[in-house]
């Protein structure tokens, strides 16, 4: 398929414009097919990017540039009409000067490669929840990985018709080829973090990205589209784009509810979207582990997962944290920055066994001898780089729901916020009401250990509803829309119909530091009682912070002693009078007048009923 073969004349014209101004040896414009991903895999092999894993089958391993690892937060910027609209968790740039500075580095930037021309869907193709994007890359592995990650090809452009909407989402690596140059078995991106864009423009949704390969940076269908763009059109249509995993909970009787639920890195979303109970007779399958769009359909909100793959962090993954993660990537997975054995298999930190044979490639391609232990090296660097990735088709998870791709949704029934709290916050919360709720998910947080040098040990990050490196406008704005939505679905009638809100938190310690709760599994337990608060059964009391367990309520796992059970679900009275004064003063006031005053109202409440 050419460019002139293409019967969106605003999609045609933009892709010219585009060619003209990178000057790609040839334009591709993507068929979604399985010729097409296995020729483009064949390419990324035979350049020497790709290593095939013999152990996995259909299965390859990229390392890419040290420069090159993970998200550019610093380089990730809101262009949004002024700074204001940006919001104080963003960075920000005027769009017009961004939009010449970038113009002139894609000025030949594709000389010597492919433009690839990828129409994806994202949500399943069709649906009224779903959104299309149409990614321009001179980059194979940003096609394939888009392949698995997102619905590509012709009939994306069926549904987008002569006039549909697109949202356009322009990328490059930014390394032309001078003739008879090749990239020589290296990683092609910008070294200099400073020469790497990520940008977002709000007012006309569009991704312009430079300079960087690695998955969140490079496919704009995911964080890009998926969130800080469609966070936009959500608020500007009436709906909801959340950093939210989506599970279907089945009880003992058969009964199904689904949930959705925002937690920050490092506080177990994708284990918890894949958990495994052991309560018995309870299911938990996966609807998506990363991100939900929701629309509100006669008064009930309808989520879908719009990811059609999973893109997950290998190192700490294992049968024992995730065993349905590890299933989902035996064949057919693209994996960057781990590392290889000998016998030609992928291996990480925490994977759950040494690696095996006398040597293993780290991640830098070094080969180093093979580690006794799969635990994380106290001195000295890791075999995997610790933001190690895999790209996995959803459809091979062995939890995955039948519903997961229908294109109407499913009735969400409760939200489920969280963070990593050693102390102060409960096992499990209830809030009290709709605005009580976005409350407590515009307080998340988690403490910060001792790695992060620019903080104190033990102070709170806050990242409201986890979704702080993602709201692609001013946050308080974002709180205001939630509550918009919910004050709306209540004038209508529809209250009784809007999901229940919890907050958890499986990370409390004790005096010792022990972890207090065993979690994995084990929070299934936690999960039940959430289902039958939402059919209203009496096993909740009313506190001062929300309705939280009665004893006994949820039933203690092996090893839980009763009064570590009584302590995980009582109110820390001075612990909440301190979160109090450090969200007021510290947290709700870099909001400044754009923090509804709604919040203020519940932070005020909250302060009375402890005192």
């Amino acid at each position: 398929m050419k460019i002139d073969d293409l019967k969106h004349a605003k999609l045609k014209e933009w892709v010219q414009w585009a060619a003209d101004l990178m000057t790609p040896n040839e334009v591709v414009i993507c068929d979604g097919s399985k010729e097409e991903y296995d020729s483009s895999i064949k390419a990324l092999v035979d350049a020497g990017l790709g290593i095939p894993l013999k152990k996995r089958p259909n299965s390859y391993l990229f390392r890419s540039d040290p420069s090159d690892v993970a998200r550019a937060e610093s380089r990730t910027f809101i262009a949004a009409k002024n700074k204001d609209e940006a919001g104080p968790t963003n960075n920000w740039i005027d769009p017009v000067e961004l939009k010449k500075t970038m113009t002139d580095l894609y000025r030949g930037c594709m000389k010597g490669r492919i433009m690839y021309v990828i129409p994806f869907s994202m949500g399943p193709v069709g649906s009224d929840i779903a959104k299309i994007g149409v990614e321009i890359t001179d980059s194979a592995y940003v096609v394939v990985n888009m392949h698995i990650m997102t619905r590509v090809g012709k009939k994306v452009l069926d549904v987008l018709g002569t006039d549909g909407f697109f949202v356009p989402c322009i990328h490059s690596i930014a390394k032309p080829l001078q003739p008879g140059e090749s990239d020589g078995g290296k990683w092609p991106c910008e070294p200099d973090v400073n020469k790497k864009y990520i940008s977002h423009f709000p007012d006309t949704y569009e991704i312009w990205s430079y300079g960087s390969g690695y998955g969140g940076n490079a496919l704009l269908g995911k964080k890009c589209l998926a969130l800080r763009i469609a966070s936009v059109l959500a608020r500007d249509e009436g709906w909801l784009a959340e950093h939210m995993l989506i599970l279907k909970l089945t009880n003992p009787d058969g009964k199904v509810k689904y949930m959705a639920g925002a937690l920050p890195s490092a506080c177990g979303k994708t284990n918890l979207a894949m958990l495994v109970p052991t309560l018995p007779g309870w299911k938990v399958e996966v609807i998506g582990d990363d991100i939900a769009w929701m629309k509100f359909k006669n008064g009930q909100l309808y989520a879908i997962n719009p990811e059609a793959g999973f893109f997950g962090v290998a190192p700490g993954t294992s049968e024992q944290s995730n065993y349905n993660a590890m299933q989902s990537i035996k064949e057919n997975c693209i994996f960057s920055n781990c590392g290889l054995t000998d016998d030609g298999d992928i291996w990480w930190e925490q994977i759950g066994y040494p690696a095996p044979g006398k040597t293993v490639i780290d991640w830098k391609g070094n080969e180093r001898p093979s580690p006794q232990t799969d635990k994380v090296p106290k001195e000295g660097e890791p075999i995997a780089h610790v933001n190690a990735r895999f790209t996995a088709p959803a459809k091979q998870c062995p939890c995955i729901a039948s519903e997961w791709e229908d294109p109407a949704g499913v009735p969400i029934s409760a939200f489920l916020f969280g963070g990593r709290r050693a102390s102060t916050i409960p096992l499990i919360n209830q809030s009290k009401s709709w605005i009580h709720g976005v409350f407590m998910g515009s307080i998340t947080g988690s403490e910060i250990t001792a790695a992060a040098l620019d903080l104190k040990a033990g102070s709170v990050r806050r990242d409201p509803f986890a979704m702080v490196p993602f709201c692609g406008y001013n946050m308080g704005d974002y709180f205001a829309h939630w509550i918009k939505l919910g004050k709306k679905a209540e004038a209508e009638g529809n209250g009784d119909k809007l999901p229940k809100i919890f907050f958890c938190n499986w990370f409390r310690k004790d005096a010792d530091g022990h972890f207090m709760w065993p979690g994995f599994g084990e929070n299934s337990r936690v999960l039940s009682w959430m289902f039958d608060r939402c059919d209203g059964k009496d096993n909740a009391v009313e506190t001062a912070i929300g309705f939280l367990p009665k004893p006994d309520a949820i039933t203690a796992p092996e090893g839980v002693k009763p009064e570590v059970m009584a302590e995980l679900i009582k109110v820390d009275t001075a612990g909440w009078k301190e979160e109090i004064s450090s969200i007021r003063d510290e947290h709700y006031a870099k909001f400044g007048d754009r923090l509804p005053k709604e919040l203020y109202d519940e932070l005020d409440k909250i302060e009375k009923a402890l005192a």
